[in-house]
């Protein structure tokens, strides 16, 4: 997986580029603790690139949910792909995020 990193005013979106699965965790992790220690407001993951989410994959999105709310950030999830829209419906998670089709408008939605 690769992750690219961008800042809009005073959110980030990190633009993910492969699976998000178990090979990627310490990765995924460490970038999620830099970003949320930078103080922005808010965090998108931008899934457009990501073809599929494995168990530990859903994991880190619960971690990076539950770690952004612990430190007063908010995490919304953009582009999710039809794939990884159905993991997350068939596990029940879609609703414990939110997440927009188009990454323009869950960085608006900070707004």
């Amino acid at each position: 997986m690769k992750l690219k990193i961008q800042d809009y005013n005073d959110v980030t979106v990190v633009e993910l580029h492969g699976d998000l699965d178990t090979d990627v965790v310490e990765l995924f992790q460490n970038a999620i603790t830099d970003i949320v220690t930078k103080r922005k407001t808010g965090v998108v993951l931008d899934m457009s690139g990501v073809g599929f989410i494995d168990s530990q994959g859903l994991e880190q999105l619960l971690w990076t949910r539950d770690y952004c709310n612990e430190n007063m950030r908010e995490l919304r999830l953009a582009g999710l792909d039809e794939n990884c829209a159905r993991i997350l419906e068939i596990t029940r998670l879609a609703n414990e995020f939110d997440h927009y089709a188009e990454l323009a408008e869950a960085v608006r939605s900070f707004a």
